[in-house]
């Protein structure tokens, strides 16, 4: 994978890149003066980040694998150690599909209804291969969503979900809490040595 060296980074004018990020030379990145990068985080080849009026947030260790996407009006937060997997879609952004109303984004707005609405991962949220969340969705913390699933509503804390609609099918162990406490000790120490 090619990345983006810091003055390409740059010149493209992303609102904040952190250190320690690895951004592909292959992927797709729009509305970069609205796209927030946190420290160690990573996008993989082949992502499309579209960030709309609402921006796109991304927190610290955070990665994004190839050929995601992270599309829409609305805001999108992925918080720390988050993760998507390969071939999802991330919208905060959603058109009609009732037919009441035109859709795809060459129609002029007043003859569409395009639903925006906030989509927020929390900490240590993962999404599995293939998955799709929709608008208005929240992964609370430590959520994990399996391969091949469609969210349409929010997944609680420490869940497991998967299907299409996702539904909880069991709840999740708390030992990365520890592992996270670790590794920041341990980059605590290590940024106070240097």
């Amino acid at each position: 994978m090619g990345l983006l060296t810091r003055e390409q980074m740059t010149e493209l004018g992303f609102a904040h890149v952190g250190e320690d990020v690895r951004l592909s030379d292959r992927a797709s990145y729009y509305g970069c003066e609205r796209i927030s990068i946190g420290d160690h985080s990573r996008i993989d080849d082949f992502c499309v980040l579209s960030a709309g009026e609402g921006g796109i947030a991304i927190g610290q260790y955070v990665h994004v694998a190839v050929h995601s996407s992270l599309i829409g009006h609305a805001p999108i937060e992925l918080s720390d150690f988050s993760g998507i997997s390969t071939h999802c879609a991330v919208y905060s952004s959603n058109d009609d599909y009732s037919g009441a109303a035109m859709t795809n984004p060459t129609v002029p707005p007043q003859f569409t209804n395009v639903h925006h609405a906030a989509v927020h991962f929390g900490r240590h949220t993962i999404l599995g291969t293939g998955s799709v969340v929709l608008p208005g969705i929240t992964l609370h913390e430590g959520a994990a969503v399996g391969a091949l699933s469609i969210v349409v509503r929010d997944c609680e804390s420490f869940g497991i979900y998967a299907g299409r609609p996702a539904r909880r099918i069991k709840t999740r162990e708390r030992g990365l809490l520890d592992h996270e406490s670790h590794l920041m000790a341990r980059a605590g120490r290590h940024n106070i040595s240097n």
